[in-house]
């Protein structure tokens, strides 16, 4: 059964129960539904731009607060963060929706998340889009040896930076604002450090990510009023339940053993920006796209944007999405 909605800007807030025990989302329009899956350090409010745009081209679209995340349940286990159970609630809000099947587009780990989504539950999710981490089947080495590796003597990779629980939080909740302001700021294309400064993706052994975050200005794209809807939502959460996605990899790759090179064959869309490191350092599975995504429709990469892409260029992204969506089967 739905939970008491509320109506705001357009859109409806909803509470529905699922595996993670309660999922908040906000859904606008009616038709298919396309459900949208937020990224680190984000929420539903990422989608902000898509939401209204989708709903006026025919769809039912539905941004969810992954569990860990926003009004959503935040169970205390590091090990419930598991893709297993991330795949689950998608399953589930769909089926809390009253629908049997849906179009899924991520961004982010939310690309991660639809991507896995699509990959094990081909049933439900009929297409799906993938924003900024492109898609790379299952496999390879174990993840936590390959990050620990990643950075050599003198620096360490922020996602082994992100394992040990509560460490990472130190450093984040006594200035949650101004940490989402430099991380934000340290990716978008308009704001990010130039060729050749300290790359924000690493930390010195003993310091913090924020000692590289650039300081001064907000990217374009975000608002005070949206920097304050972001903080607002994580100084009452907490960082706990958006950073254990991170400590799950090696379980993950434990979990997905028997899915170890499988393709996604639903048509499929993928947009990337330029200067975003997810693009350039995943070139290689982009180039292999013929082979893992079989069903693609159209690949983008995007000249001058970082890693928000569907909020740094909402316009040219609800351009490509609602062509791709308007291209799927009926």
């Amino acid at each position: 059964m739905f939970q008491p909605t509320q109506v705001t800007d357009g859109g409806t807030h909803r509470l529905v129960p699922t595996p993670a025990g309660r999922t908040h989302l906000v859904e606008q329009g009616t038709g298919p539904i396309v459900l949208l899956v937020h990224g680190f350090p984000e929420s539903w409010y990422s989608w902000r731009h898509q939401l209204p745009v989708l709903a006026a081209a025919g769809f039912r679209a539905v941004a969810m607060d992954v569990r860990g995340y926003g009004r959503s349940s935040r169970p205390e286990q590091v090990a419930a963060y598991r893709m297993l159970d991330l795949v689950e609630d998608a399953v589930a809000v769909v089926r809390a929706l009253g629908e049997e099947t849906a179009v899924i587009v991520g961004h982010d780990w939310g690309a991660n998340i639809a991507a896995h989504s699509a990959l094990l539950r081909p049933d439900v999710f009929r297409a799906v889009g993938l924003l900024s981490v492109p898609y790379a089947p299952p496999g390879g080495p174990r993840p936590g040896e390959v990050f620990t590796r990643m950075g050599g003597d003198e620096e360490e990779f922020y996602v082994s930076y992100f394992q040990e629980p509560g460490r990472a939080e130190a450093e984040i909740e006594p200035d949650v604002r101004g940490w989402l302001a430099g991380f934000y700021s340290a990716f978008s294309g308009d704001t990010m450090p130039a060729p050749g400064a300290p790359d924000p993706h690493f930390l010195s052994r003993g310091g913090t990510l924020r000692d590289r975050f650039p300081v001064g200005r907000l990217p374009g794209w975000l608002g005070e009023n949206d920097l304050d809807v972001y903080a607002g939502e994580f100084e009452r959460t907490g960082m706990s339940g958006a950073l254990n996605r991170y400590r799950n990899m090696d379980r993950d790759w434990e979990d997905l053993a028997d899915h170890r090179g499988r393709p996604l064959t639903q048509p499929s869309l993928f947009v990337g920006g330029a200067l975003d490191a997810s693009t350039t350092w995943m070139a290689e599975a982009i180039r292999a796209y013929p082979v893992t995504l079989p069903g693609l429709v159209s690949s983008h990469v995007l000249d001058g944007c970082g890693h928000w892409i569907q909020q740094e260029r909402h316009e040219e992204v609800n351009r490509l999405l609602t062509g791709w969506l308007a291209s799927l089967p009926a």
